[in-house]
């Protein structure tokens, strides 16, 4: 990694319902995870974020790893039911105070906090209120953003307003498999649109709202799209694909508007109103990329939208335990794309990680060579898109601890830190020690 410059962020990340469990204390009210963890079949062996890793209670000890691996930052996201239980409106001070104290903690830890403000939390009584697909949650979104960045932001430099746009419009609302659990392509479009306005009104705020010098940008996922033969047909697809992916994201927030293409494919009109698209647009300070797998797609004309089939298994790949292939170059290859299309001021990457079938041994530790050998070739292509003059500024390893993998409930692991969920024991992992000695042999090089 000799092309990785010596102010390099090197992070943890987390999420607050896969970590923070304490779902009904201090206030906080139900968020649509919460409902949706109910419906029977909708997560995985019925498990639920009730408990999670009860960070809420433990955050001292999660502290306490994320010094032990050396990071510059971590990367967490604030419970917005937690914050303003009832979505608009009063403000509930013991939410907001354990964000307080988790802020001041890591920066007398030396530890820089990044803020997401919206990881998928809606509070439930919006989603009563339409949820996204009605304007009106991106206006609250924007209110709530003011008052954390009121609270936090004479401390709190940096900010990302929505993680992952696409899981929350297209799984939540096309493909059902995220929270609301909808499959319906007209709120589906309508949802992606009124999350990036939400992006973009909540960029606002945070600025007019942090007393210091705040910077704020947005995470997509976001992947490299292969057609799986020659085909013009599997050509297409790959381009359909990648508009459903990619551009229907990147295109609005650098100024396009939606791509045309995509919005015939879809056979709907985003619900755009004067003054949306600038707004969407308004300039940020970092493009955040959270990186798993590329698309690897066929023609699929009778099936969903976009109409390309993703390929199970790929000759001669390897996958993690997520079925997910090992993809390195892909990483290399969107963060090179990004920036030549769409020249972000600067890039992090704000996810990446696997999943393992870890296994605990007699002495009780977890020597998880896999997850050290998927992170070291991913290190090797985010070296190689800086040599190629990509305005990387930080990674963040998904994820510090094993937690509530969404829809697929505790079986899929991807922390630094083991989690035995009937304890609560924590247990730092080969890969987590080894994170720690990349850091260390990176500043070593510097000094």
């Amino acid at each position: 990694m000799e092309h990785l410059p010596p102010d390099f962020v090197w992070g943890v990340a987390t999420a607050a319902y896969q970590i923070e469990g304490a779902v009904d204390t201090d206030g906080r009210s139900p968020s649509i995870w919460d409902t949706f963890g109910r419906i029977p079949g909708a997560i995985a062996n019925g498990d639920t974020g009730d408990v999670a890793c009860d960070h809420y209670h433990r955050w001292p000890e999660d502290l306490r790893l994320i010094r032990e691996l050396g990071v510059d930052a971590y990367r967490f996201s604030v419970a917005w039911p937690r914050v303003i239980p009832t979505g608009t409106g009063p403000v509930n001070p013991a939410g907001l105070a354990f964000y307080d104290r988790l802020v001041d903690e890591l920066l007398a830890a030396g530890i820089r906090p990044f803020v997401t403000l919206y990881h998928w939390d809606l509070p439930q009584v919006l989603q009563d209120k339409g949820g996204w697909p009605a304007r009106d949650t991106a206006q609250a979104f924007a209110d709530y953003a003011a008052v954390v960045a009121g609270a936090l932001g004479d401390r709190v430099t940096d900010w990302c307003t929505i993680n992952e746009p696409l899981c929350v419009a297209w799984i939540g609302h096309l493909e059902g498999r995220m929270a609301p659990g909808f499959t319906d392509l007209r709120q589906a479009v309508d949802a992606s649109h009124h999350v990036l306005l939400g992006h973009g009104l909540a960029t606002e705020a945070v600025r007019a709202s942090a007393s210091a010098p705040a910077s704020v940008g947005i995470v997509l996922n976001l992947s490299p799209v292969d057609p799986a033969t020659d085909s013009e047909a599997d050509a297409a697809a790959a381009a359909r694909a990648d508009g459903h992916t990619n551009r229907w994201w990147l295109d609005p927030l650098y100024g396009r508007g939606y791509p045309q293409d995509m919005v015939e494919l879809y056979g709907t009109e985003p619900p755009v109103l004067d003054g949306d698209l600038e707004t969407i647009a308004a300039p940020t300070d970092y493009l955040g990329v959270n990186y798993y797998f590329r698309g690897v797609v066929a023609d699929d004309p009778e099936g969903p939208v976009p109409h390309a089939r993703q390929l199970d298994v790929l000759p001669g790949a390897r996958y993690t335990a997520m079925d997910w292939e090992i993809y390195p170059a892909g990483l290399d290859r969107i963060l090179t794309r990004v920036w030549e299309d769409y020249r972000p001021p600067r890039l992090y990457v704000t996810e990446q990680g696997s999943a393992w079938p870890d296994v605990v041994d007699a002495d009780g530790g977890i020597e998880d060579k896999d997850r050290i050998d998927f992170l070291e070739q991913h290190l090797e292509a985010i070296d190689a898109a800086v040599a190629a003059g990509v305005p990387l500024a930080g990674y963040f390893v998904w994820s510090l601890l094993d937690n509530l993998e969404w829809a697929y409930g505790y079986e899929k692991r991807f922390g630094l830190v083991h989690v035995d969920y009937a304890t609560q024991k924590r247990t730092m992992k080969a890969s987590g020690r080894r994170y720690a000695e990349i850091l260390r042999d990176h500043r070593a090089e510097h000094e």
